[in-house]
């Protein structure tokens, strides 16, 4: 192995060195933990017969072998013969340099940093919408005749009492907001799809943030001017990023910060579908704050619903984004560490005899 073996072996996660023929050539020590087996004992053993996984993997892997990209493999069970299956993502890319061999890398779900859109975020997301139905139509009536009581009685009250009226008015209306949110979160419009140019997407984002929620913030655009369309539902695309951007801007508080909004192309991004195919996911937008990061103990559950790491928070803005996202074919991840957030979106490329070019952007600060 050419690699450097310090890096080799520094590595967090389980990785696998497979040869042309598909058999190990190699694994890090992480990897030895996972399958409870030395490297020794499993070089020249067929990498099926040591990795079980719950989907057909082998066509996948090929077709990233001789298209020479990386596949993206999320939420799936990754087991051995030495070991139950684990939920895990897989990374899996060829070795530079190295004509037909891969890298593998194994990434179980309570080990991860990375916490990604996925099977799982999807249904929760699906499972909420019943109740948010319910929630919009049998609480928000009665809130209403609450509300126009309290606002009856409140005229023959003295100044005193007002007080009370005015705390059932004002928790009242904060509820109705928060259903308003829950109602929205439920609504099961399919995205209209079609070329979509990102940089207007993220110009008109950044404008409405820093004349609201964001105006105590520095917006910094980074942007790939020759980024071609998406193959989006601009209004919903508008919806996430002005979400991520008030998810950044109040984790900064009234003290600031700086966000900052990168576009680029990346060729060889693909995801793997739930039937083996293979989807192109080339145009990535990520939206990066110098915040505090999120909490520990949110991290894996971060795009489920009512999670939320502010306190009364809805829980309902990422789980929201991760559905639009989803409804896309699109993915959507997160890393984070304190001082650096980085929300990364991958979406599909508009056919090309439909699209022209976004319209080239200066670097600029706001």
């Amino acid at each position: 192995m050419n690699s450097d073996r310090r890096i080799w072996a520094s590595l967090p996660v389980p990785a696998l060195l497979i040869s042309p023929e598909d058999r190990i050539e190699d694994i890090n020590p992480a990897a030895e933990g996972f399958f409870n087996a030395s490297a020794k004992a499993v070089t020249g053993v067929p990498v099926w017969d040591m990795v079980a996984v719950d989907y057909p993997l082998e066509d996948a892997f090929l077709r990233a072998r001789t298209d020479e990209t990386a596949l993206f493999v999320n939420d799936v069970d990754v087991g051995s013969g030495q070991r139950a299956p684990q939920k895990s993502a897989l990374q899996i890319a060829p070795m530079q340099g190295m004509a037909g061999h891969m890298l593998m890398m194994i990434s179980p779900r309570e080990l991860s940093g990375r916490m990604t859109q996925n099977h799982s975020a999807k249904s929760a997301a699906k499972s909420a919408i019943g109740m948010a139905e319910m929630l919009a139509h049998e609480i928000k009536n009665p809130l209403a005749g609450i509300t126009g009581a309290a606002q009856l009685l409140s005229m023959n009250l003295d100044a005193d009492e007002l007080e009370l009226t005015d705390l059932i008015v004002a928790e009242s209306r904060r509820i109705v907001k928060l259903l308003g949110t829950v109602e929205q979160f439920g609504n099961l419009t399919e995205p209209l799809r079609e070329p979509v140019n990102l940089h207007d997407v993220l110009d008109r984002a950044r404008r409405s943030a820093l004349l609201g929620f964001g105006a105590q913030m520095k917006v910094v655009e980074d942007y790939d001017p020759s980024l071609p369309n998406a193959l989006a539902d601009k209004d919903q695309l508008l919806q996430v990023i002005l979400n991520l951007l008030k998810n950044a801007s109040e984790a900064a508080g009234t003290a600031g910060g700086t966000i900052r909004l990168r576009s680029y192309f990346e060729h060889s991004f693909r995801m793997r579908r739930a039937d083996g195919s293979g989807q192109s996911l080339p145009l990535q937008i990520e939206v990066i704050d110098d915040g505090p990061g999120l909490p520990e103990h949110i991290k894996g559950d971060i795009f489920d619903p009512f999670v939320s790491g502010r306190e009364n928070g809805t829980g309902l803005g990422l789980a929201l984004v991760s559905k639009i996202i989803s409804e896309h074919d699109g993915w959507i991840s997160v890393d984070s560490v304190p001082g650096q957030t980085v929300f990364r979106i991958s979406l599909p490329r508009a056919p090309v005899e439909k699209e022209s070019p976004a319209k080239p952007r200066q670097k600029m600060e706001s």
